[in-house]
């Protein structure tokens, strides 16, 4: 059954969200700052709020079933927007990009993010109405994806040597200047035009989004064809990104796990495209052509708990491990100065060197194994 609304929340909607999008990027063009984790963290829950109002109104609208496809697909984007930020912080700093100026850097990374996965929805739309067996496809790729991201190799190098690239070219190709001048792409210098460095920083956002929106589209295709809903998801999921970006702040290193669970989701994600798949198969040279009715159908509800667990549970196990690493750092920096302070060959100095000796997992200076007490 497809999706049926009626038309004037449609484009209500869509109009609506476009004037929030707006009225964001005239705030950074008329007033750029850094945010303070107060003023981030209201925009963060506002758009979040906003999520949540635009799911209620689907159950209305729509039911339960197009409601709970919205809420997972918006998830997914979501939890793939966060992973995105690595990238973009990497970036800010490769480019030394001044920081009263990143809010702007990222509201045109997210343009650039809704057009490209605009478009990549209008043709994954039309290539899944035409070709059912494209889901074989798509399963396949976000699984290979889910191996990518649970192993990067280097974390996201790969992607700062595509950015690279681009610079290599651009640079090959027009006049860039040292030095930023604002938030300006032209600047002048002795007299002659040039470029700015912000126009690599925005390039090198742009093959990024181009590269994330590869990854995200097929994700988020396995949870509902509906081109509406995917691209609604998709909106919300960039629209609280820049905020998010600076409430996160160093968080994000903290977040180590993450990479896992997105990798689990996406395999979870891809597996469901595969059983979708033969369940409308029409390859003659799969069960000669015929659906495969053993094929076991995953639910959109299940899909939505695995997405929230799978997110839970990665977040939770970086900010356990996150504070067990602070907690020892403090003991070792603790034990080193009561080691320094203390006399050597006292009591508290050994027991200093005791302390440090468990947190390192290593024997205490002095001490020998009873093994090798004899050699």
């Amino acid at each position: 059954m497809d999706l049926e609304l009626p038309l004037w929340f449609e484009i209500g909607s869509l109009v609506i969200l476009t004037l929030i999008l707006l009225a964001d990027l005239l705030l950074i063009l008329k007033r750029p700052h850094i945010p303070s984790t107060r003023e981030s963290t209201l925009w963060v829950v506002f758009y979040v709020t906003l999520a949540l109002i635009f799911a209620g109104l689907m159950w209305v609208f729509a039911g339960p079933e197009y409601a709970g496809q919205f809420v997972a697909g918006w998830l997914t984007e979501y939890s793939l927007s966060i992973d995105n930020l690595f990238v973009f912080v990497l970036i800010m700093s490769q480019f030394a990009v001044p920081r009263r100026y990143q809010q702007e850097v990222l509201m045109v990374g997210i343009i650039i993010a809704l057009v490209l996965r605009g478009l990549f929805i209008l043709a994954g739309a039309a290539i899944i109405e035409q070709f059912s067996w494209v889901f074989y496809i798509f399963g396949a790729f976000l699984v290979w994806t889910a191996w990518r991201q649970a192993f990067p190799g280097g974390d996201h190098d790969e992607d700062v040597k595509q950015e690279n690239f681009v610079v290599r070219m651009l640079r090959r190709f027009i006049d860039i200047s040292d030095h930023y001048d604002g938030a300006k792409l032209r600047t002048v210098v002795d007299g002659k035009k040039l470029w700015t460095p912000m126009i690599i920083v925005f390039a090198a956002i742009g093959v990024t989004d181009l590269l994330f929106a590869i990854d995200s589209i097929p994700a988020i295709f396995g949870i509902t064809t509906s081109p509406f809903i995917v691209f609604t998801a998709n909106i919300f999921a960039l629209m609280g990104l820049r905020q998010l970006y600076f409430l996160l702040g160093d968080l994000l290193d903290r977040l180590r796990y993450l990479h896992y669970g997105i990798a689990f989701i996406l395999a979870f994600i891809g597996v469901k495209l595969v059983f979708h798949a033969m369940h409308v198969n029409e390859l003659p040279f799969i069960n000669g052509g015929e659906p495969i009715e053993w094929a076991p159908e995953i639910s959109t509800w299940m899909s939505l708990g695995v997405i929230i667990v799978s997110m839970a549970v990665a977040t939770i196990a970086s900010l356990i491990a996150s504070a067990k690493d602070k907690r020892a750092g403090e003991t070792d920096a603790a034990a080193a100065v009561a080691a320094v302070e203390a006399p050597a060959g006292t009591e508290a100095a050994a027991r200093a060197a005791t302390i440090v000796a468990e947190e390192k997992g290593t024997l205490p200076t002095g001490d020998t194994p009873q093994g090798d007490e004899h050699r």
